[in-house]
């Protein structure tokens, strides 16, 4: 009996815990951020650790930016009007609480799904593209393309960032010829779990 959902039941999962992380009021989302953050530190801390280093920059400018753009009560009286608000710092902290969601269940995502996987599930999702005349499988040979790009440069080291920005700008002389999917099909849980997920995106938007 088959227990894993498809890679494209799995990717609109995330996006549904996405969209759900953005709805959830303070003490809801508290609880939500922690239960999401300790199952992707138990399942693949690594990979969180990860995503959590890359984006620290992120984190913490969101943090400032509503700490001192959000109009409240100043935190520090003494500083006067270069002190952050205590609403923008409650602000900031509930956007934080939402990021950290999604990286956690981010983290999670790739870590069951191979980035093979990943393309595959992508590729199942865009199938509505077609009725508009674009192609899936070129989407997917830029995205495998980029993925591979991304994962590659990521690995280099914060030293030598100067090298591979001047990589980055230098026409690719190699890629791959082309690129193979190992699509699986979908299942009938699989396909009333997309129904599902579907049904519930529409009615969020």
């Amino acid at each position: 009996m088959k227990l894993i959902p498809h890679p494209a039941v799995q990717i609109l999962l995330w996006v549904l815990l996405a969209l759900l992380a953005q709805r959830l009021q303070p003490l809801a989302l508290l609880v939500f951020a922690a239960v999401l953050f300790g199952l992707a530190l138990r399942l693949c801390r690594k990979q969180l650790l990860s995503l959590l280093r890359r984006t620290r920059w992120i984190l913490f400018s969101l943090l400032l930016i509503y700490a001192y753009t959000t109009p409240g009560v100043a935190l520090l009286a003494q500083l006067g009007v270069v002190s952050p608000t205590r609403e923008g710092l409650l602000d900031g902290m509930l956007q934080l609480g939402r990021l950290v969601s999604v990286l956690s269940g981010l983290a999670i995502l790739l870590e069951l799904l191979p980035q093979t996987q990943l393309i595959s599930g992508l590729y199942s999702l865009a199938y509505p593209l077609r009725w508009l005349g674009l192609s899936r499988e070129r989407i997917a040979v830029r995205l495998a393309l980029t993925l591979e790009y991304a994962e590659s440069a990521m690995g280099d080291t914060a030293k030598d960032w100067r090298s591979t920005i001047s990589a980055a700008l230098q026409p690719s002389a190699t890629g791959a010829e082309h690129i193979e999917l190992a699509l699986q099909p979908l299942g009938t849980i699989d396909a009333l779990l997309l129904l599902a997920s579907a049904a519930v995106l529409t009615g969020v938007w």
